[in-house]
């Protein structure tokens, strides 16, 4: 029986008929750093989305803990957490409030959310308005859930968008944190990714004209 926290198993996306990839397969097993690669248009968000369970595929299926996901579906996603490529911060709530809706919600505990939002350099901030604040901010608001998450599994889209060198430096050591304690990675960013070829795994997409 495999060990992977989660697998691809033949994956074929179709988007306005267009295969974006066909049989893709790939295991994700404790302690991995992903990174989908490719240019614009070649399907990251979108392969992004159906390893969460936001999106179905043409062909194949994802497994978490060798069953499908949507038999799995429960279990999947309380060991799953998902930032897209949008920040999904509500305006009208403040960065707490913000951050600990988006915790609740996910069944994370809320504790110390100020020094949550310390890590993201949002001191001073914490009862600021998410539409008084700035896209980089926003972007650190949905960030700072990865500093209280509990779940195995991050699958995050471009989650370097908007944010500074430290913040990339710091993040970056948060992933290498949660891989050391058996959790796994995924993630899309059009920028290099400073953890050596021992840490990162890579799989790279084309853009196809049929």
């Amino acid at each position: 029986m495999s060990n992977a926290l989660l697998s691809a198993n033949a994956l074929t996306c179709i988007r306005e008929d267009r295969i974006l990839f066909d049989q893709l397969s790939f295991d994700i097993m404790p302690g991995d750093l992903l990174q989908i690669e490719g240019p614009n248009g070649a399907g990251k968000t979108s392969l992004l989305r159906i390893l969460a369970g936001l999106s179905r595929p043409y062909d194949g299926q994802v497994e978490y803990a060798g069953a499908s996901i949507e038999r799995e579906r429960d279990a999947f996603y309380e060991n799953l957490l998902y930032l897209g490529h949008l920040a999904g911060v509500k305006g009208e709530l403040t960065a707490q409030e913000n951050l600990a809706f988006n915790l609740t919600m996910h069944g994370d505990q809320c504790n110390d959310l100020d020094a949550a939002l310390a890590t993201v350099n949002l001191t001073g901030f914490e009862d600021a308005l998410a539409s008084h604040l700035s896209a980089g901010q926003n972007r650190r608001i949905a960030l700072a859930r990865l500093w209280q998450s509990e779940a195995k599994i991050w699958i995050l889209d471009e989650p370097f968008t908007a944010i500074d060198k430290a913040g990339v430096n710091e993040l970056e050591t948060l992933f290498v944190k949660h891989i050391d304690n058996g959790g796994a990675v995924i993630l899309t960013s059009h920028q290099d990714i400073q953890l050596g070829a021992d840490r990162l795994k890579r799989i790279t997409l084309d853009y196809n004209f049929y």
